[in-house]
C-alpha cells in the first residue's frame, strides 16, 4: 500500500484509521474510481478536486463533450487534472466517430497534443473487426497514450452475452489495454450486468467473473447508481474499480468503499460484534481522554 500524503481529519481515532485504511492509496491499478464528466466548468472542477481529488483516479470527458467546449476551458481543465496526476481521456463515442471518418491515427495524435493521457476504445455503437480493434489499441499505445477499452453495447436490444464480453476483455488485455471497462452507460439500466430497473443480474455477473479469472481486478465496472455501487463494493470489497461516477458523488462513493455508509458499515458492525471485537454493553476505557476541567 502506497501513500500520497493524504491525512484524514479524524486520524488518530484508531477505529476510524482502520476503516479508512481499507483502501489502497493512489497511485493504484485496482480500486480505481473513474469519473464521467458531462459538462463540468473549470471552477466547479477546482472545488471537486480540492474536496475529493485524493479519491479519484480516472477522469473521462463523457461521449463527445470535449469536442464541444471552448479550447481554453478544455486546456484549463486538463491542466487542473494533471496537477492531481489523474488519468484523463475523451469518451469512446468520440473515437468511434473519428473511426467512421477514417481518422483514427489523426485522432490519437490530436488527443496527445491536447494533453489527454489515455483514450477509451469502444464499440458502443459501431462494429469493429477483431483485427481492426487490435490495431486501434496499438495505435493508441504507439501515440504514447494509455489504451483503455470498453466492452458491451449501448443499445439495450443488442446486448452481448457474458461469454462474448469476457472473451473480448481478455483479448483486449492481451493486445495491450491497461483496463477494460464493462459498459453500463450513464443510466445503468438494461445494459450489461444491469436489468431494466438497474438491478444486478447476478448470474450474468458471476459468469463474467468466472470466465475472466485472474484478470478480474483489471475490469472497471460502470456503476452510475448508488445501489449498484453498494452491491459491487459489498461483493468484491473496497478496492473494486468503478466507473461513470458523477463528480459530485466521489466523496460519497469513497465513504461507501471505506465502510462509512449504512450499506457497508452495517457489515463491519455485525462482524465486529460477532467476532467479539465490539461489545455494545462494554464501557470504553478512559485511556487517552483528558478529564474535564472543573470550573471554579
Amino acid at each position: 500500500m502506497t501513500s500520497t500524503g493524504f491525512r484524514s481529519p479524524w486520524q488518530g481515532v484508531w477505529s476510524l484509521d482502520v476503516i479508512v485504511n481499507r483502501r489502497i492509496r493512489r497511485p493504484r491499478t485496482t480500486g480505481v474510481t473513474m469519473v464521467i464528466d458531462t459538462g463540468l466548468g473549470a471552477t466547479a472542477l477546482r472545488d471537486i478536486l480540492a474536496l475529493a481529488g485524493e479519491h479519484i483516479d480516472h477522469w473521462k470527458f463523457g461521449f463527445g463533450t470535449s469536442a464541444l467546449m471552448p479550447l481554453p476551458i478544455l486546456e484549463e481543465k486538463l491542466a487542473l487534472l494533471h496537477a492531481r496526476d489523474l488519468l484523463t481521456y475523451p469518451g469512446g463515442t468520440l473515437l468511434e466517430a473519428a473511426i467512421v471518418q477514417q481518422h483514427c491515427r489523426v485522432f490519437m495524435r490530436h488527443a496527445k497534443d491536447l494533453g489527454f493521457r489515455a483514450v477509451e476504445i469502444s464499440e458502443g455503437t459501431i462494429d469493429l473487426p477483431g483485427d481492426r480493434r487490435r490495431r486501434v489499441i496499438e495505435c493508441a499505445r504507439d501515440s504514447g497514450l494509455v489504451a483503455i477499452t470498453e466492452v458491451g453495447r449501448k443499445d439495450p436490444k443488442r446486448q452481448p452475452g457474458a461469454e462474448e464480453l469476457a472473451e473480448q476483455a481478455l483479448k483486449d488485455l492481451a493486445w495491450g489495454a491497461s483496463w477494460v471497462i464493462i459498459e453500463g452507460r450513464e443510466c445503468g439500466q438494461g445494459i450489461g450486468i444491469y436489468d431494466q430497473k438497474g438491478g444486478i443480474r447476478t448470474g450474468f455477473l458471476d459468469e463474467i467473473i468466472r470466465l475472466v479469472g485472474d484478470s478480474a481486478p483489471r475490469l472497471i465496472w460502470e456503476a452510475p447508481l448508488r445501489p449498484q455501487q453498494a452491491y459491487l463494493v459489498c461483493r468484491f470489497g473496497a478496492n473494486v474499480s468503478l466507473g461513470n461516477i458523477r463528480p459530485q458523488e466521489c466523496l460519497a462513493l469513497e465513504a461507501l468503499r471505506c465502510g462509512l455508509r449504512f450499506e457497508t458499515f452495517s457489515t463491519i458492525a455485525h462482524q465486529s460484534m460477532d467476532s467479539g471485537r465490539w461489545d455494545p454493553t462494554r464501557v470504553e476505557d478512559a485511556v487517552g481522554i483528558e478529564p474535564a476541567r472543573s470550573e471554579k
